[in-house]
Order: C-alpha cells, then sequence, then structure tokens
C-alpha cells in the first residue's frame, strides 16, 4: 500500500497520483480511483481529474469500508458495509449473481471487485443472502463472512422487507393480503396452482400508496419469500406491474420492470443492533405514477 502524500504544487489527482507513486502499476492506481478507494482529505475522491491544492492529503483507504451511499461504476450504491456484511442498492438489469451468458455484469461480480481493489491478492469475497431478479432494483444484503451468510439465510423470513411497485390498474381494496400457492418448477416463469406437494405457500401484504388514472403505486410487505411471489400475485389480481410482459403487462411506459425493493430492517447478526435501510422509488417510476 503506499504511503499518502501531501500536494505541492497544484494539478488533477490522477496525474499526481502517477509521479507520487511511481512504483505502482498505472492500472492500479486507476483502479483505485474507480472504486473510491483514493481519499482526499479524508473523503472518497473517484474524477480522475479531481483538482489538487497546495496542503491536500492524497491517501489509499485502509479501512476497506464504504462510506455511506458509495456509488461503484456498475450503478451499484453502496447503504452500509462493515467487517460482516454489505448492503447496497442494485440497479435494473444487473444480476444478482453469474450465470452462463453472463458471468461479470452481476451484482456479486462488481462487489467481489471492490473488496479485492486495494488489494489484488485479497482472498476478500462476498456470499450471495438472496436475489433479486434482473429487472428489479432496490436493497439487496451480502454476507462478507460464511458464518454471516447462513445466520441471514436462517431468519430471512422473519426480516421486515417492503417492496414499491407501479401496477397497471386498480386494486379492488386499498390495502389486503394477496395469499396463492405458487409452482415454481417452470425455471422461466411461476403459477399458481392448487395447493399439492409441488406448491409453496406465498404470503404478500399490500397498500395502495397513490392512485392515478391508468396506473397505481403499491406498497408491498413480504411474509413469505418466493421466486417471482409478487410479480404473479399481482398478475392474478388483474393488476400487472408495467413492464412485465412475462405476466401479462400491456404497458411499458418507464423501459423498465416497475418493481423496486425499498425498505429493509433486520437485527445485525452479530452485533443484534437494529439495521433499517430505506431505497426511495427511482425517477422513471414516481414520474409514471398518473
Amino acid at each position: 500500500m503506499p504511503k499518502p502524500f501531501t500536494v505541492s504544487h497544484t494539478g488533477p489527482l490522477l496525474e499526481q497520483m502517477f509521479k507520487a507513486w511511481p512504483e505502482e502499476k498505472k492500472k492500479q492506481i486507476r483502479t483505485w480511483l474507480k472504486f473510491q478507494a483514493v481519499t482526499v482529505n479524508d473523503r472518497p475522491v473517484a474524477q480522475f481529474n479531481h483538482p489538487l491544492s497546495i496542503g491536500d492529503t492524497v491517501a489509499i483507504r485502509s479501512d476497506r469500508f464504504a462510506t455511506p451511499k458509495t456509488n461503484l461504476p456498475s450503478g451499484i450504491q453502496i447503504f452500509h458495509e462493515d467487517a460482516h456484511l454489505l448492503v447496497i442498492s442494485k440497479p435494473e438489469n444487473l444480476l444478482s449473481i453469474a450465470s452462463e451468458a453472463e458471468p461479470e455484469k452481476t451484482a456479486y461480480f462488481q462487489l467481489n471487485e471492490y473488496l479485492r481493489q486495494a488489494h489484488p491478492r485479497s482472498k476478500q469475497r462476498v456470499w450471495i443472502v438472496h436475489r433479486l431478479d434482473r429487472e428489479t432494483s432496490g436493497l439487496m444484503v451480502f454476507a462478507k463472512t460464511p458464518e454471516t451468510k447462513e445466520s441471514l439465510q436462517g431468519n430471512w423470513d422473519k426480516f421486515e422487507k417492503k417492496y414499491e411497485a407501479v401496477v397497471e390498474g386498480r386494486l379492488p381494496q386499498s390495502s389486503g393480503t394477496l395469499e396463492s400457492d405458487l409452482d415454481e418448477s417452470n425455471p422461466f416463469k411461476v403459477f399458481i396452482r392448487p395447493r399439492s406437494d409441488l406448491t409453496r405457500h406465498a404470503v404478500t401484504h399490500y397498500r395502495v400508496l397513490k392512485q392515478g388514472r391508468h396506473r397505481s403505486l403499491v406498497e408491498l410487505t413480504l411474509a413469505t419469500g418466493r421466486r417471482h411471489q409478487i410479480r404473479v400475485q399481482l398478475s392474478s389480481a388483474g393488476c400487472p406491474i408495467v413492464g412485465d410482459e412475462k405476466y401479462g403487462a400491456q404497458s411499458d411506459p418507464a423501459g423498465r420492470l416497475g418493481l423496486h425493493s425499498c425498505f429493509l430492517r433486520f437485527p445485525h447478526p452479530v452485533t443484534g443492533k437494529e439495521l433499517r435501510f430505506t431505497s426511495p422509488l427511482p425517477k422513471p417510476l414516481v414520474k409514471i405514477v398518473v
């Protein structure tokens, strides 16, 4: 790890880092900058041409914990980081984990890159706790140790999880519960079926937040966590999520699925302290509730 340096003459950040740390590879310095591991006067900076003033102190962060609302190049926003876990907001159209077709453009890959960028030979990594569909944006939790992963997954159904969805039409009541039995055997689509050994029970509580002429904004609280649970249940209720052609949507006014993971509350698996996170509905979805 290079030693911090004090700026002796003005100039752009990247240029001065190259001069101050000639023993470091330029690619590594750019990587530190890209993932906000570089600090100027103890504040993370990612802009290569950030102007430096005489007396500024430039360093590489040693704590390895992101400051709240740190943005990674993939569009991921880090809400919380400590030695045990990461809480992020995932953008839409980013896979949670790798597939055969896309091994790298995933939240999992990007977070591993982030953890290792200050120490390229580090074995630090994240563990998957849960998933969001590629098309869904919002809050996700990743573990940084196997023990944290097991604790979080073992208690996941007990945690408070809320979503916001922009749906077509109007639900019959301003609040209520969607309850059904889901057949998840098809890898591409989930179906509501009569209860059997092949189905899993799904429960979602909903509350209408805003009613427009053509669309509604609905808050959904998960009592269970089944694949595509919210999407298939809202479709069955006659109000598919906008942009969700798979489950019967007739419109795509935002050019994306209208589903966002907006709230998480759970006790820290090690300290027991309550953690609470809120992610606002993305602006393209706010604009279409009319």
